[in-house]
């Protein structure tokens, strides 16, 4: 249960630092090309993956599910970015809500493309996240129409979808039987890349500040990852309780940091759509 908690702390502490470092002007964009080097190199020496034998570019080019790699590469930095953009115009608690709330995009892709039973439950569970998308989804009249809702509304969307199809990637990886500690680590690369890449042509001027806040997002954002794997393996006898538990935690713990550490202003509709999300996580794993 350890590993589970701190998982929800540094994934909510990830939000809470992107945010903090936007408004004292960091670039995030360096931020996270750094995070990927420190993430690189800490899956490298703590999960040690399994080369057997191959140097990455024979993994690569070898591997019939390379194309995996590739579209990890270029999803996980661009759905970062887009994640920054949201926690600054719509805030943590609609953020983390809308990034837990992808999980149901795997869902419907288990039933659509992996020939998974459709059954009423789960179909109940899917118009209950839904409408917890859209109730958080919710702002004001004035919100909608002026340049930051609109900005807020397109980035909370792509932060659902995105994320959403991160986690089928990485399904889909797991059903090849490749290790999942060596597709993090060459997705890590590949996003690394095309962050410097981007930055590159944008002929960023690199700063000292925005480079060590990207070393401590590429610390917290590997540990929300190497102790959600240790929660699994510590509970592998109870999956339904990690994902539960995982999502729940972010969802509750992001809507404290949002309302109490930022003031952030939460209408009573995304309240209901906090409320509702939690039940459609509860229906999807414990009402079969």
């Amino acid at each position: 249960m350890l590993e589970l908690l701190l998982a929800v702390l540094c994934s909510v502490m990830v939000g809470i630092l992107i945010k903090v470092a936007r408004g004292k002007g960091v670039a995030i964009a360096q931020s996270i090309a750094m995070n990927y080097v420190i993430a690189t190199i800490l899956s490298y020496f703590l999960l040690q993956p399994d080369f057997k034998g191959q140097n990455l570019v024979e993994i690569v080019r070898d591997n019939p599910s390379s194309y995996l790699f590739l579209a990890l590469g270029i999803l996980l930095p661009t759905v970062f970015l887009i994640q920054a953009k949201a926690l600054e115009y719509a805030g943590i608690i609609r953020t983390d809500a809308a990034q837990r709330l992808s999980l149901f995009l795997p869902i419907l892709a288990a039933f659509t493309l992996f020939g998974e039973v459709v059954t009423q439950n789960k179909l109940i569970a899917l118009v209950l996240a839904f409408g917890a998308l859209i109730c958080l989804l919710w702002k004001s009249h004035e919100g909608i129409t002026g340049k930051g809702g609109k900005v807020a509304l397109i980035s909370l969307i792509f932060v659902w979808i995105g994320f959403g199809i991160i986690d089928i990637l990485f399904k889909e990886m797991a059903k090849t039987g490749s290790s999942f500690s060596l597709t993090l680590f060459i997705s890590f690369i590949g996003a690394g890349c095309v962050m410097f890449i981007y930055l590159t042509l944008k002929r960023t001027k690199w700063n000292l500040v925005s480079l060590l806040t990207g070393v401590l997002l590429g610390i917290l954002n590997f540990c929300n990852i190497l102790f959600y794997i240790k929660a699994h393996q510590a509970m592998k006898d109870d999956p339904t309780l990690v994902f539960t538990g995982m999502n729940l935690g972010v969802i509750c713990l992001g809507t404290l940091a949002g309302a109490f550490l930022f003031k952030e202003k939460i209408n009573k509709i995304n309240y209901i759509g906090v409320v509702i999300a939690i039940i459609a996580i509860l229906c999807l794993f414990y009402w079969r």
